[in-house]
């Protein structure tokens, strides 16, 4: 395992008790985010349904990183459940709780739980960009084919 990035972490209180967002194996490029919901609640997510899920913590990314929250490879193959808006941005300027947009593609309901694996992160580097205007780009051998036009559709 290379070099670690330190990023600073609190729990909110509906988070105490939680797992902190961790790797389920040493190759693995997603940390698993999981529901801070309260004990006794249930979430059902009916077919079509979305919700907004807290994850129970706040988080400070340094600067230059952001943190992709993707959806779970298991829930979207065996219930259709994935993130809404996949992959969401958390930006390194965010102090807010993360939370996840959940939604069930699924034919049935799709219950969550308190501590449930819902979605990973994947904390990546930002290259900053700027666009520089000008009147000719350079040639491509693509040139301007769009949707398919580099294979089959």
């Amino acid at each position: 395992m290379g070099d670690e990035l330190e990023i600073g972490f609190r729990w909110l209180p509906h988070g105490l008790g939680l797992l902190v967002p961790a790797r389920q194996s040493a190759g693995a490029a997603g940390l698993d985010l999981v529901a801070a919901l309260a004990e006794d609640e249930v979430r059902v997510l009916a077919p079509g349904e979305r919700a907004l899920v807290p994850c129970g913590f706040a988080m400070a990314l340094p600067d230059g990183f952001e943190a992709q929250v993707r959806p779970r490879s298991g829930l979207a193959a065996r219930h259709g459940v994935t993130v809404l808006n996949s992959p969401g941005t958390i930006d390194s300027d965010y102090r807010g709780e993360v939370q996840v947009i959940l939604i069930n593609l699924g034919q049935e309901p799709f219950a969550v739980r308190r501590g449930e694996r819902i979605a990973q992160m994947v904390v990546a580097p930002v290259v900053a960009a700027r666009f520089s205007i000008k009147e000719v780009l350079d040639a491509t051998e693509r040139g301007s084919g769009g949707f398919g036009s580099t294979g089959r559709g």
